[in-house]
């Protein structure tokens, strides 16, 4: 099967060999691009929680940060990994999965992520919310695919606006809703927001 993948310029390598592996033919073309905000240093001392929501959110931080948090929350195993650990991964990848499962009270909080990020847990928790990145939608023109792996709601609603008209497999709920909100048929969703959960979605979708 021709798959497309569709994450920023330099982040499709490690998915393309681990599907190419599996007997399929990959094809990239990225459908956002990621441009940092700001460069001063973030001061984490004095937060109790710090909440991020993206692999490129937790390598802004680490690379910025200054000071500890009291503890760390990520949506995501990966996005763990990447913010170099996390002290609760909620098992649902939503804002409203890591809000149930955040211990109460949570003190003060600081939710780091994109520009356009939902607000969800900066309204509930009172938290104050850091711009790191903004993401901006392309519009190429698409190689034709019969699967396409969208990894972020903007990357769904880029494949959309560029008329891409192949069934999708999905990181998770957000990007998920985000899809068939744009009319994009979903036919997988990865179980965990990380590549191991990509590469089972893509299987069983493809079985």
């Amino acid at each position: 099967m021709r798959i497309l993948l569709t994450r920023p310029k330099g982040r499709n390598e490690e998915l393309a060999e681990r599907l190419r592996a599996l007997g399929h033919e990959v094809v990239c073309e990225p459908l956002i691009e990621v441009e940092p905000v700001g460069d001063e240093p973030i001061e984490l001392s004095g937060y109790d929680w710090l909440i991020v929501t993206s692999a490129v959110g937790a390598k802004e931080v680490r690379r910025r940060a200054r000071g500890q948090a009291g503890r760390r929350a990520a949506i995501g195993r990966a996005i763990a990994e990447a913010l170099g650990g996390a002290d609760l991964v909620p098992r649902d990848s939503t804002q409203e999965g890591l809000l149930a499962e955040l211990p109460r009270p949570v003190g003060r909080v600081l939710f780091a992520g994109a520009e356009t990020a939902r607000r969800l847990l900066v309204e509930e928790l009172d938290a104050d919310f850091l711009p790191l990145y903004r993401i901006r939608e392309l519009r190429p023109k698409l190689p034709e695919a019969e699967l396409v792996v969208l990894a972020s709601p903007s990357a769904a609603r880029a494949f959309a606006a560029t008329g891409g008209a192949a069934p999708a497999v999905s990181i998770g709920p957000e990007t998920t809703a985000a899809a068939e909100a744009a009319g994009i048929r979903i036919v997988g969703e990865a179980g965990t927001h990380d590549l191991n959960g990509i590469v089972a979605a893509v299987k069983a979708a493809t079985r």
